[in-house]
């Protein structure tokens, strides 16, 4: 789903919001989350190492600009490790060219850029996904993009696309009321949260004459009053090749390719009114951000205590920008790290997390504490400025900014192993700084950055007096339990959708394409077993000098207890806490001073193990990781810190209305002591004590459980060797515990659950019942089936009528959640409280017609492509990748079936598609639940 986005931690780097993604554990238990003088030589040398160890070449390395005569900025960089492209479209306007009045215009305008063309009168969601391009777009402060990644002979059909709508765009009356209520739908999402709320009011405060302090998304009040003339205007005058740059990156031949951007682009004129270009409130003269002595205090319903406080910065060319950025990770980046000494390990606060933002007029720096229970903000707030002045007048040592340096790059170089994150970071640049090798620049910069000038932006820009500060102090008492029983209710409807969405229709408007894909070089993993049960499979890959791991342990919440819920999440979230060998410091010191990363996660059927590194990093990744596994030791101390922790978590889980939602869904289709009924409450956490951690510990982390994959730049023998030295006398004892999944029935008739949440702008809705396992025979059909359905939210069934016509939802998708156990049919969606009885309704009765009607050859053809074309996308990201390795590992699967995957989807026939959607879909047979405002209650499901 488009969304806007923020920025974090090292500049220009995007984080999305986009709500409410999928994944085969959607239902599952969400993881639980002395100063010395250094020789100018010592630091030339330390820096020179950095550079060897970490910078290879540079990010831009082969990367071509070239300007068309129409303005139209085009950069190229050729990447051939996968036979896949991205093509990003990004227009220099976002929130900055806004003013009060009509604030979220620009984000209103990417919405309306999937509505169709005069060429083309057709959602442009459905021309991607009939293309298999995993497509979406954001707004942000200095720019909206949009971006493809598709399989490389769609090249020139996505660059079709993007040229149509640069300058065809249709915006109706009626399209455009549609998406109105969507935005207002995705904002009253983000409403949903008090961090939201209270990141709104701060920045109005620190920007209050320029638009950086607007929301990016834009406000209700704004967004219902714009009409189709301000829309069009706003597209006519910054939609234009002069205002934009076109990305290409991935496996083409750039001569050619530039040859059929000149011939698709080349033809569109530049905009007349060049004078539109700039900022509103920009030309008005230099920003001056305000501050404030005394804290906002926002009072509203809510869950826990917040502060945040935010420092104005200068703008992203600036050089103290990399400076910046060093402190930063000094502050607040790990266990060691000042500020969360100072403030979580103190117990003051049970969450700590800032950035710097480096942006095209100005920048911030913005932390973010969440109490710990019962503490005190403003106590919170002394501790945190004392802190701050502490490493202003102490200073920091060169190991802190050494290792700061190293985290930093690390980060910087692997989040950028894929095509379209490349292709995200040139965008970024040039459209943020006008240049695309600012990135370069800047870790050339970071390089040389001292502890002399960590101090000196810490004292030039960390001042008590230059900040503004906000605290958000809930007004109410949450519920801190979801009940067990769900109050039954049949629902009804008296809402017809619409037509059909008719496939035949996509063909008509879709850009001449060779449909037949390109053959992937069928390279496997190597799989091992040691004589312990371990077992490992890797894959070199050479194209970036990194490493990604991801492991399996059969440790998942299933194994919980009934009077200890989130025991299992419990182990898994302190086993980095220290080991015979070393403390939870030592560990945490080890991975930043390579800038590693190393992640324990617990869900319903296992416990997932993330992390990667430089290559030349992976015998220490390892290392600390058998070290985690065989001989970790649960301190007192750590442990009840994370207790604490884990409380606050808590309630703040139980304030959220997806979580609400899904813990009530669950529990309304899986009985009580079954495996997944339960979840962490107050008071079984209480009950869980220090043995009983290591009991758990000793009896579920096995090595014969247990299942490593790695990808990355490394010899094969070398590392099947590393591995059993690591791992190779780690002893398992009698068998491995076993579950037996109880059989589980249908519901009889519609269940409806509405617990309500006030003070909640939005409703999320979770509709389903038990479905599948992975060895299902229709698993295949159901993929194709769900595709159909709603497996996207633009082309699918339900996002075309639900979402997409009607505008009653953000986001709708459906999914088979197939484990190896026990499956679920979900379908959630997020509406505004008055659509949610409507948006239910209409649900219900597309369910009921691909029941009764099944679906057409032309739907499953085009859903079967785009599935394929999605998967060979997917094998170009080495985390995607390398998880797909690990589950077909884990679900017993031959190795084969990364690649025999797509000749299964093939193979699926209509016939199959229609039987599965007779046995699987059961609208008469549903659990319903709406978590929300309290106008549900009032109305309830009718």
């Amino acid at each position: 789903m488009y969304g806007f986005s923020r920025f974090y931690k090292y500049p220009l780097p995007l984080l999305f919001l986009s709500l409410w993604l999928v994944a085969v554990f959607l239902l599952s238990d969400r993881p639980a989350h002395s100063q010395y003088a250094a020789t100018s030589n010592k630091e030339k040398y330390q820096s020179s190492l950095l550079a060897k160890r970490i910078m290879p070449s540079t990010l831009t390395e082969n990367v071509r600009k070239t300007v068309l005569e129409n303005g139209l900025t085009v950069l190229t960089k050729e990447v051939h490790t996968a036979p896949v492209v991205t093509v990003q479209v990004w227009y220099k306007v976002g929130s900055r060219n806004e003013e009060p009045g009509v604030n979220g215009i620009a984000h209103q305008l990417e919405h309306m850029m999937f509505k169709g063309t005069n060429n083309r009168p057709i959602q442009f969601g459905r021309l991607f996904s009939a293309l298999g391009s995993d497509s979406n777009a954001f707004t942000s402060y200095d720019q909206t993009a949009y971006y493809g990644t598709v399989e490389r002979n769609k090249l020139k059909a996505l660059l079709v696309l993007e040229a149509d709508r640069m300058q065809n765009s249709q915006i109706e009356p009626e399209q455009l009321a549609s998406e109105k209520r969507v935005v207002i739908s995705e904002l009253q999402g983000y409403e949903n949260s008090p961090e939201y709320r209270l990141n709104r009011a701060v920045m109005q405060a620190v920007f209050p004459n320029h638009a950086y302090g607007l929301p990016v998304g834009g406000t209700k009040a704004d967004v219902e009053k714009f009409e189709v003339e301000q829309v069009e205007k706003y597209y006519r005058n910054f939609y234009s090749p002069d205002n934009a740059v076109l990305v290409i990156v991935g496996d083409f031949q750039t001569a050619n390719t530039l040859e059929i951007v000149k011939e698709v682009f080349g033809k569109l004129g530049r905009r007349q009114d060049s004078a539109a270009l700039a900022s509103p409130r920009a030309s008005a003269g230099v920003i001056s951000p305000s501050s404030s002595s005394s804290p906002i205090v926002l009072r509203e319903p809510g869950a826990g205590r917040l502060l945040q406080a935010v420092y104005p910065l200068p703008d992203a060319n600036q050089p103290d920008v990399p400076a910046l950025d060093v402190m930063d990770y000094i502050l607040t980046e790990g266990r060691n790290s000042r500020l969360y000494q100072a403030l979580v390990e103190s117990g003051l606060a049970s969450e700590l997390t800032a950035s710097v933002t480096s942006l095209r007029e100005s920048g911030w720096y913005e932390v973010l504490v969440t109490a710990g229970s019962k503490q005190d903000l403003k106590k919170i707030d002394s501790a945190l400025s004392s802190a701050i002045a502490n490493v202003a007048e102490k200073g920091v040592t060169s190991e802190e900014v050494e290792r700061a340096k190293t985290q930093l790059t690390a980060d910087v170089i692997l989040s950028n192993r894929d095509i379209t994150s490349q292709a995200m970071r040139l965008g970024t640049d040039e459209t943020t700084v006008g240049d695309y090798r600012y990135t370069d620049r800047y870790l050339a910069a970071v390089r040389l950055v001292k502890p002399t000038d960590v101090v000196a932006v810490i004292n030039k820009y960390l001042t008590k007096g230059a900040r503004t500060v906000g605290f958000f102090e809930p007004t109410q008492k949450r519920i801190t339990e979801v009940g067990d029983k769900p109050d039954s209710a049949q629902t009804t409807e008296n809402f017809s959708p619409g037509a059909p969405v008719l496939p035949s229709e996509v063909g008509k408007y879709l850009p001449p394409v060779d449909l037949a894909t390109d053959a992937i070089a069928q390279v496997l993993p190597q799989e091992f077993k040691f004589t312990n049960g371990l077992r490992i499979l890797l894959l070199a890959d050479n194209s970036t000098p990194t490493v990604t791991l991801s492991g399996y342990i059969q440790a998942g919440t299933e194994f919980d207890p009934d009077n200890q819920a989130g025991l299992a999440a419990f182990v898994a979230d302190n086993l980095l806490n220290g080991t015979k060998s070393k403390d939870v410091l030592t560990i945490a010191k080890v991975l930043a001073e390579r800038g590693a990363s190393l992640d324990f996660q617990t869900y319903r059927e296992g416990v997932h193990i993330e992390g990667d590194s430089l290559a030349e990093d992976l015998p220490r990744l390892l290392e600390i990781l058998a070290d985690i596994v065989k001989n970790s030791t649960f301190p007192v101390k750590e442990l009840e810190l994370h207790r604490q922790q884990t409380l606050t978590d808590l309630q703040l889980e139980l304030d959220e209305p997806s979580e609400v939602a899904r813990r009530i869904f669950v529990q309304s289709i899986y009985p009580k002591k079954h495996p997944l009924h339960t979840f962490p409450t107050e008071e079984s956490l209480q009950q869980i004590q220090r043995q009983d951690v290591i009991d758990f510990k000793a009896k579920h982390y096995r090595p014969d459980t247990t299942v490593l994959a790695l990808v990355g730049d490394f010899d094969l023998d070398k590392v099947r060797s590393l591995i059993k030295n690591e791992f190779g006398d780690w002893e398992v004892s009698g068998q491995a515990p076993t579950l037996k999944y109880p059989t589980v029935s249908m519901p009889e008739k519609i269940v409806s659950v509405n617990p309500v949440l006030p003070g909640k702008a939005q409703a999320v809705t979770y509709m389903g019942y038990t479905a599948i396992n992975r060895y299902d025979p229709r698993f295949h059909a159901a993929l194709v089936l769900n595709q159909i359905l709603g497996g996207d939210t633009l082309s699918s069934r339900l996002g075309a009528e639900v979402r997409d016509r009607q505008g009653l939802s953000y986001g709708i998708y459906s999914s088979f959640q197939a484990g190896k156990n026990a499956g679920t049919f979900l379908i959630e969606m997020q509406t505004s409280p008055e659509d949610s009885n409507k948006a239910i309704a209409s649900t219900r009765q597309i369910l009921q017609q691909i029941h009764q009607q099944g679906v057409t050859l032309l739907e499953v053809e085009t859903a079967k492509r785009t599935l394929i074309s999605n998967y060979n996308v997917s094998l170009a990201n080495p985390e995607e990748l390398t998880d797909r390795i690990l589950m077909n590992e884990v679900y017993g699967l031959d190795k084969v079936e990364l690649h025999s995957f797509t000749d299964k989807i093939q193979k699926v026939t209509l016939n199959q598609v229609n039987q599965a959607s007779r046995e699987l879909l059961h609208p008469d047979q549903i659990v319903v639940v709406t978590a929300g405002p309290s106008v549900l209650a009032e109305k309830g499901i009718r």
